[in-house]
């Protein structure tokens, strides 16, 4: 009866024990909760954008001519530089006429002896007439005069075309710009023997420009007339507006490509023959989500956007794939990954994690 009294006392003694000390401990406290982060956000609507590509074009002149010798001879005058500018019909190159003078000079003596023989054959049949007509010469003899008379003047007025012909070559050995433009390069020397192969030099306009543009064949269903096209320059800069005019009907076969052409206005001044350019040509206007280049994110070569993403009573971060176009100033045109409606987050992007409490502001 002792052990079981003193064995009750002691368990009481730890049950009184075990009440105290847990009357005296307190209950974990919750973790804190995450405070929202402020964030700029813009909401997703379609924006028209344009569908472009961009080629590599070739600036040429309308009216661009190699200047070539019609004659044979020695070059004795050069009387323009490169990048001069000339008027139509202004003398350029001087070939040696010396040779041609000696023809022209022959040619107008043999026309005066012609000429004198015509004009005697001419008064003798006015003579053989008068005489046939008194009955005092024959018919034949007046048939011979006549005869004579008609020979001579074959003769004369062939001399006379020859003549000319003559002096009109002799123009040739005077090279002139047959339009007024730029004079471009200058081979030739003074001195140098020229033939009808030789090149003296280039003219062109320079004003009535236009772009080649060859598109490749995998376009050729979407290529049309009045297609719009901006000529830049390597740093981007637009350096003219226009539209394409013409369309080749047959296939480069070495390009494999179809030449089609802009007309460049005429304000277009830092645009010169032979100048190698980029065309961007638009093929259409499409509606596009937008997004500033500082919203994207890129992971592993992906582009990625955050977008404030209704989470109980308020926003979470969600990192959104999305597929991008080329850049149009600041901002981006959204192919794909968007929906509208959706709040892009635009700023603190780089301190954002997927579900990280957010608070949209804007």
């Amino acid at each position: 009866m002792k052990r079981t009294s003193v064995s009750l006392c002691v368990s009481g003694v730890w049950l009184l024990a075990l009440g105290l000390l847990s009357g005296c401990t307190k209950p974990p406290a919750a973790p804190p909760a995450f405070t929202a982060m402020p964030v700029q956000v813009s909401p997703v609507t379609p924006t028209p954008f344009a569908s472009t590509d961009t080629y590599v074009a070739t600036v040429k002149s309308r009216l661009s001519t190699t200047m070539q010798s019609q004659v044979d001879g020695k070059l004795i005058r050069i009387l323009v530089h490169s990048g001069q500018t000339v008027s139509a019909g202004q003398l350029l190159m001087q070939i040696d006429p010396l040779k041609q003078n000696a023809m022209v000079q022959q040619q107008q003596g043999t026309e005066e002896q012609l000429k004198a023989v015509y004009q005697y054959n001419q008064a003798e049949v006015d003579r053989q007439k008068k005489l046939f007509e008194a009955g005092i010469t024959s018919r034949q003899a007046y048939d011979q005069a006549v005869q004579s008379f008609q020979n001579s003047k074959g003769a004369y007025v062939s001399s006379t075309a020859q003549t000319n012909s003559q002096r009109e070559e002799l123009a040739y050995y005077q090279i002139r710009a047959p339009f007024a433009g730029v004079v471009g390069d200058v081979p030739v020397h003074v001195g140098d023997y020229v033939t009808g192969t030789t090149v003296l030099t280039t003219v062109d306009e320079g004003k009535e420009l236009e772009a080649y543009i060859y598109i490749p064949t995998e376009r050729a269903d979407e290529i049309r007339m009045g297609l719009p096209v901006e000529l830049l320059s390597t740093e981007g800069k637009v350096l003219a507006q226009s539209t394409i005019d013409f369309i080749s009907p047959q296939v480069d076969n070495g390009l494999q490509s179809i030449l089609a052409k802009a007309s460049i206005p005429r304000s277009a001044e830092l645009l010169r023959n032979a100048q190698l350019v980029k065309a961007r040509v638009t093929w259409s206007m499409k509606p596009y989500p937008t997004v500033p280049v500082l919203a994207v994110t890129r992971l592993g070569g992906q582009a990625f956007v955050y977008v404030a993403a209704p989470a109980g009573p308020g926003f979470t971060a969600h990192l959104v794939p999305v597929t991008l176009g080329e850049t149009v100033g600041n901002n981006y045109p959204v192919l794909s990954g968007l929906r509208q409606g959706d709040k892009v987050i635009l700023s603190g992007t780089q301190f954002l994690q997927e579900g990280v409490p957010v608070k949209p502001l804007g």
